[in-house]
């Protein structure tokens, strides 16, 4: 999937120019034997045992940095425009068309197309890699949404815990059955006050309707939709029929998973690192399923990290080496017994759905994922303060739903004119 949308981008935070690799080290590289990865500091036991089964088998040897991850992206893109940039970086997905598209990563087009399994790399990964046809990163680690539900409360409340939810319509059916249990149970669970926790698990509520959020080309909002009314409309029923409870009004996180945790909510979505505490924790019979569209069909966020070679890398041929040795069934696998869902389509049946059967819906999901693009996508969708965030929290817990989507169509609208195309600078 080729992505065109902006022909050239200025960014007062970043003034580097990108290089493309294709074979030979720019003339300011140097050939030392070290490469230097940031990684945000949440991700250390998670990347540390990558960096270190590298460094046992090559010569060239990574060393790490772990940055604050409220900090990482202001810090990385000051280290570009410094000069001083990593040799390479792990970002969230969701912010690799903000970096490419400034010019602060390398061009490595030509040597993703040529991996042998390049056809089976993540879709979702990749498209948010691409910009103006051309490639700047490769998919690092996998996550997809889904939803959770607990068996052990469905069956109470006289529902198959074999056939979850597949529409709108169940979702509030079941979620209102399990309410009627009485006491601390509740049908379902979100965290109200986090934009990205529900670009995660309620987007998908959208595309399984064939909504969309953003025009393809990521130039127009469509937070007006009816398929965004639909969902809205299923979570303010929710709310409203007493099915959810009061604490997810003000979560911006991890309440609503630990009301799962100790069995107390019968449905929520999530995503791979939450499939992983459950298995650990082995204290609930759940199930998972992938999150439905109103009439039925499914979606998923495909979450995780792209890995890119930074504009001003002094060596990129060795950034390039651990780059391609992280996309490969030895570093996937590493992942994968640390629950972390591979980026490699064709890797998915041998080196992760034997680790637990549930992982088939993660795997399903993956491969169908997507993900807003937009180098503007934290600005609307992200901020616990910003536009996304807001119109839900006005639609479920206020109920003006068609105030709260005209209002944010209008603000996200006004966000995206400021990305100015056509060879044209942004100046934000």
């Amino acid at each position: 999937m080729t992505r065109t949308t902006i022909k050239a981008l200025a960014l007062t935070t970043i003034a580097a120019t990108a290089l493309t690799l294709s074979g030979c080290s720019p003339a300011n590289s140097s050939d030392g034997d070290t490469v230097t990865l940031w990684i945000r500091d949440y991700q250390r036991e998670l990347v540390e045992p990558l960096a270190e089964a590298y460094n046992a088998n090559n010569e060239t040897q990574v060393e790490i940095t772990l940055v604050p991850t409220p900090t990482f992206v202001q810090k990385l893109a000051t280290a570009v425009a410094g000069g001083n940039p990593p040799d390479m970086a792990s970002l969230d997905l969701v912010f690799t068309p903000y970096f490419s598209q400034a010019g602060a990563m390398v061009d490595i087009t030509d040597r993703v197309e040529a991996l042998p399994y390049a056809d089976d790399l993540s879709p979702a990964h990749v498209a948010q890699a691409q910009f103006d046809d051309r490639v700047y990163g490769v998919p690092f680690t996998g996550d997809a949404s889904v939803l959770f539900y607990n068996k052990t409360l469905f069956a109470e409340a006289g529902l198959d815990p074999e056939d979850p939810p597949s529409t709108h319509a169940e979702i509030l059916e079941a979620a209102t059955a399990i309410r009627v249990l009485g006491g601390s149970n509740y049908g379902f669970a979100f965290s109200g006050a986090c934009g990205g926790c529900n670009i995660f698990s309620f987007t998908p509520l959208i595309w399984a309707s064939d909504g969309r959020v953003l025009s393809d080309d990521g130039r127009d909002a469509e937070l007006d939709s009816p398929e965004v009314t639909d969902a809205l409309e299923l979570y303010r029923d929710l709310w409203e029929a007493d099915t959810m409870p009061s604490l997810v009004r003000t979560d911006n996180g991890p309440n609503a998973a630990t009301a799962f945790l100790e069995g107390v909510v019968g449905m929520r979505g999530d995503g791979t690192s939450f499939l992983g505490t459950l298995a650990a924790e082995d204290q609930i019979d759940f199930g998972v399923a992938p999150l439905p569209g109103k009439d039925g069909g499914s979606a998923s966020f495909a979450g995780g990290d792209n890995l890119s070679i930074m504009a001003g890398s002094e060596n990129p041929d060795g950034a390039w080496d651990f780059l391609q040795w992280a996309t490969d069934v030895e570093a996937q696998t590493i992942l994968a017994d640390q629950s972390v869902l591979p980026i490699r389509l064709d890797l998915l049946d041998s080196i992760y759905i034997p680790g637990d059967p549930r992982r088939q819906v993660f795997a399903d999901a993956l491969a169908v994922g997507q993900v807003p693009y937009s180098p503007v996508e934290n600005e609307i969708f992200n901020d616990n303060n910003g536009v996304w965030a807001t119109m839900i929290s006005r639609a479920v817990f206020d109920g003006d739903i068609d105030a709260a989507q005209r209002e944010a169509q209008v603000s996200a609208q006004s966000i995206l004119d400021e990305v100015v195309y056509d060879d044209e600078e942004l100046n934000r």
